[in-house]
């Protein structure tokens, strides 16, 4: 039956941001970029724990299919999807050491 009135179920807000666990070697002081770019404490990302909290969406490109990868081996299309790549750079045992296209979780 339907009364004219609006719905008072709000639905949840959809998830915002993103979540990247630091490797477990990693101490302060680190260097973090995405795409190539220095990401800077407090601006970009924030630190809960051992983890990375950017409030932007960054993606991976994920897996390509069996259509997508046969058309850019034809050469007809390339792949165009966002692809988002974080890396931490760190000291280990004093050398200077790249984490490189660190898992992406949905914040």
């Amino acid at each position: 039956m339907r009364t004219g009135c609006h719905s008072m179920n709000v639905p949840e807000p959809a998830s915002r941001g993103t979540r990247v666990r630091l490797p477990p070697d990693v101490v302060r002081p680190f260097e973090i970029y995405v795409n190539g770019v220095p990401q800077h404490e407090g601006r970009d990302f924030r630190i809960e724990g051992r983890t990375l909290v950017f409030e932007r969406v960054l993606k991976g490109e994920g897996k390509l299919g069996f259509w997508r990868w046969l058309s850019m081996w034809i050469g007809v299309a390339g792949t165009y999807r966002q692809n988002d790549s974080v890396d931490v750079v760190y000291q280990r045992n004093g050398k200077r050491v790249v984490a490189s296209k660190l898992p992406l979780e949905p914040a």
